[in-house]
């Protein structure tokens, strides 16, 4: 078997591969010289200096020798055949498989004139060494273009280092998509309260300078002073080496409902994969799509469904907010412990429930973890009591593995 991608739901495959009995030869092919490492702290702990590389890691030595995998890292897939049965690398190698997890995650999109100095993404170990390594030089004018998740975790520990931070946000208000206008606009409090400049409504231009950035120049003519500039307007899913293949690629790897592809000895799993329609960049869906992609695999049909409640957490001014559930436009939202005032989180936090048709369809709390996670176990089992019983439709093109299919080592 092969894992494409050595990242967290390329590493959560491979253990799933050898915790559900398969022994064979297993590769994995990782882009990144790096053994698997804790992404969610890039922008948080490890910025700001509180926590080592040592505290990335995801795995151990000990680990590492029972997966008994052949690891190939510092390179990069460029192709997968037509009936997926090889992965190409860009060093010439091929690596002949009887099945494929694309676990390729995704990357960080970039602007036009980014190549200037001083102008960082964070998405991986090396860019936040990069960006850590220029913010302990002294004081700077940080201008963070995008309000996401990773936008404001990074100018909050900006913020926290002692920098000037300016927060640039092309929508009226930071993560609408995700928190509806109403508590979108609690959240947006947090960056005035902690003093960094938020400005909305308004997209960038151009960054400016001479071989390194000297400011950012909006589309309403508004020029920004920076000396750093961090660029988090999401992700785009890694799928450009498999062009050409017999997958169907539409905002990432198209799957069905148990994250089975067109093609039945390829699954895919994480950032990278479209499951049921839906393409999801978030911790949870990274650990646990890989147990139901494998249990797929190795059965050579689709046997068992993605049920995964969505849910993610950001941590941001000092402020922890968790959310989980399915959010639509026009769904009502109600406080149902602690309060706003002015539209600022009280110092205690609240939690609020998003509601359609009289029923619970997210949860949303700034520092209420114990009543947010009752409340999400609640609109778990609700889920899983609603769900579906007559299971996806299959992609189209897709069949089951017939007996000369059946699961063999891989061979390179």
């Amino acid at each position: 078997m092969t894992v494409v991608g050595a990242s967290l739901s390329g590493l959560y495959a491979a253990r799933e591969l050898r915790a559900q009995g398969f022994d064979g030869r297993l590769v994995i092919v990782g882009e990144e010289p790096h053994r698997p490492y804790d992404r969610p702290p890039l922008s948080k702990d490890f910025l700001t200096g509180r926590a080592g590389e040592d505290r990335l890691a995801l795995t151990d030595a000990e680990e590492t020798a029972g997966l008994d995998a052949e690891w190939l890292l510092g390179v990069r897939a460029r192709g997968l055949d037509a009936r997926g049965r090889t992965v190409l690398l860009d060093d010439g190698r091929a690596v002949s498989t009887d099945g494929v997890v694309v676990a390729t995650g995704a990357s960080a999109r970039h602007l036009p004139g980014d190549g200037l100095a001083g102008v960082h993404t964070l998405r991986t170990l090396d860019d936040a060494r990069a960006l850590r390594a220029e913010l302990t030089r002294g004081p700077r004018r940080v201008v963070v273009i995008g309000g996401g998740f990773i936008g404001a975790e990074t100018a909050s520990s900006c913020a926290a280092l002692g920098h000037t931070v300016t927060v640039v946000e092309a929508a009226p208000l930071p993560l609408v998509p995700q928190l509806g206008t109403e508590m979108a606009a609690v959240c947006a409090t947090l960056h005035r309260r902690e003093g960094a400049e938020l400005v909305t409504g308004a997209s960038v231009a151009a960054l400016r300078g001479t071989g390194v950035v000297t400011a950012v120049t909006l589309s309403d003519g508004r020029s920004l002073p920076a000396d750093v500039v961090i660029v988090g307007i999401g992700a785009t899913p890694s799928t450009a080496w498999l062009a050409g293949s017999a997958l169907v690629l539409n905002d990432g790897v198209v799957c069905d409902d148990g994250c089975v592809t067109s093609l039945p000895q390829v699954v895919a799993a994480g950032d990278v994969a479209r499951v049921g329609g839906t393409r999801a960049e978030h911790w949870t869906s990274a650990t646990e799509q890989p147990r139901v992609a494998v249990t797929n695999l190795l059965a050579g049909r689709t046997v068992e469904y993605a049920r995964t409640l969505p849910y993610f957490w950001s941590d941001q001014y000092g402020a922890r907010l968790q959310f989980a559930g399915r959010r639509r436009e026009g769904d009502t939202v109600r406080i149902v412990e602690g309060e706003t005032a002015d539209g600022v989180p009280a110092d205690d936090g609240f939690l609020a429930r998003y509601e359609r048709d009289g029923r619970t369809t997210a949860v949303l709390s700034v520092d209420r973890p114990r009543a947010f996670m009752r409340a999400r176990r609640e609109l778990a089992r609700e889920t899983e009591r609603t769900w579906p019983t007559d299971g996806p439709a299959r992609p189209a093109g897709d069949r089951d593995r017939t007996a000369g299919d059946r699961v063999r080592p891989a061979v390179l």
